[in-house]
């Protein structure tokens, strides 16, 4: 893999995750406990070979600097290798801000000259799967393509979410042409959905990139590039079997957590070898959890610095998380230094960094599943959010689909009962 670059897009917010990401892109939000989206894709690259990586971040990137440095986590230094943030800055010689992936991976064609590969990977840094890009690489080559798109099968009725493509059957192969795409069409027989995985040759990537630029289109791989390219350059599709979490709405976002739980876990994290920073939220530096003799806990995931004297079941508690004795959490998520006071009770509720519930508060109780009355396509199916910071008093009660934005003080809730699809300003 000497001869691949690696560009990872690590810039885009994502809306549809709202609090979650204000203050960071979708690629540095926590995951699992202990990790952030872009670890998936940074170890995959470290377990396939490829340490030359260029990381392209455009929105509120300083967790991102912070998390990954100079890519010692992912043994990306040494001789000709290493992870390079590549920043857009005011006074570019090409255009200032990333107008889109595609304009992104454009103003940095000096960098990927500068490292000469053969083949140019493009990928997202913020899905969750385990892959072996090497074979994907070896499929890429052996059909001499110009561009090589990893798909994975989906419901056809999803069709409108993904970037969408039919690929040609070839016996014994992985993959095949690709004599179809679509960006997010609105009704179609699509079954393979993109990964925002790409391999192009470098040449054919410079020769894109530079139409695209000239098209003042879009900017986008999926919309504007790989549409064009089809009937004029040698594109084929890779059809991959294994886990991928999409992660992009609260819903996926909470589901895929979930698939780390149970006896027999859809995401294994340790037989994939998961890498992550460590001194990043001083990881290495918490104590051991601390489970208190009267705790209870049933199938979740409790991290080092946590103290439990209550009750957490089918939950992921980050480290340094406090449920106090009485207090009871159920299928949620707790970011790092999140406290839960005596007989407080949270369900179904992700709770952003050091978030603060108050005694006898109740967060996402009840059986009305009233959809957020300010963001209805964000929170329709009983999950509650709590942003970065926020203060919760004593005895609050908030229903389903509830959003608390970041930073709010105890007084912000001194004339709230009780509510379920508010959003608390």
């Amino acid at each position: 893999m000497n001869n691949v670059l690696a560009l990872i897009l690590a810039g885009g917010r994502v809306d549809e995750l709202s609090v979650l990401t204000l203050s960071r892109p979708k690629s540095a939000v926590p995951f699992g406990g202990m990790y952030r989206f872009i670890d998936f894709s940074l170890s995959n690259l470290m377990h396939s070979g490829v340490d030359r990586v260029g990381i392209l971040s455009q929105y509120r990137s300083y967790s991102l600097l912070n998390h990954i440095g100079v890519g010692a986590s992912w043994d990306f230094l040494g001789r000709d290798r290493g992870a390079t943030m590549l920043i857009p800055s005011i006074g570019h010689k090409i255009g200032d801000w990333y107008r889109g992936p595609a304009d992104a991976v454009y103003q940095n064609l000096e960098f990927v000259q500068e490292q000469n590969p053969e083949t140019v990977m493009v990928l997202s840094g913020d899905h969750v799967y385990h892959m072996d890009y090497q074979k994907i690489l070896a499929y890429h080559l052996a059909q001499d393509a110009d561009l090589t798109i990893a798909f994975s099968q989906i419901d056809p009725k999803e069709c409108s979410r993904f970037g969408v493509g039919k690929i040609a059957d070839a016996t014994g192969e992985p993959g095949g042409a690709l004599v179809d795409y679509q960006e997010k069409p609105k009704q179609g027989n699509f079954r393979w959905a993109s990964l925002t995985i790409y391999f192009f040759k470098t040449k054919v990537l410079e020769e894109v990139l530079a139409e695209n630029a000239q098209s003042g289109q879009s900017f986008q791989f999926g919309k504007d590039i790989i549409p064009t390219m089809l009937g004029r350059y040698n594109v084929h599709g890779y059809k991959f079997d294994g886990y991928w979490g999409y992660t992009r709405t609260v819903d996926e976002y909470w589901a895929t957590n979930m698939d780390l739980l149970g006896d027999e876990p859809r995401v294994n994290l340790d037989e994939w070898q998961l890498r992550t920073n460590l001194d990043h939220d001083l990881l290495r530096d918490r104590p051991p959890a601390y489970i208190g003799p009267r705790s209870k806990i049933e199938n979740s995931l409790i991290h080092n610095g946590c103290v439990v004297h209550g009750e957490v079941t089918n939950s992921i508690l980050f480290p340094g998380v406090e449920v106090k004795a009485g207090a009871r959490v159920n299928d949620s998520i707790l970011f790092y230094d999140c406290v839960v006071e005596h007989d407080a009770s949270l369900e179904k509720t992700i709770a952003d960094f050091e978030v603060y519930v108050g005694k006898g508060s109740e967060i996402g109780h009840g059986a009305n599943l009233i959809r957020n009355r300010d963001y209805p396509e964000l929170l329709k199916c009983g999950i509650s959010l709590l942003g970065k910071g926020a203060r919760l008093p004593s005895n609050v009660q908030l229903g389903k689909n509830c959003i608390v934005a970041p930073g709010l003080s105890e007084d912000a809730f001194k004339q709230l009962k009780y509510g379920s699809g508010l959003t608390i300003l």
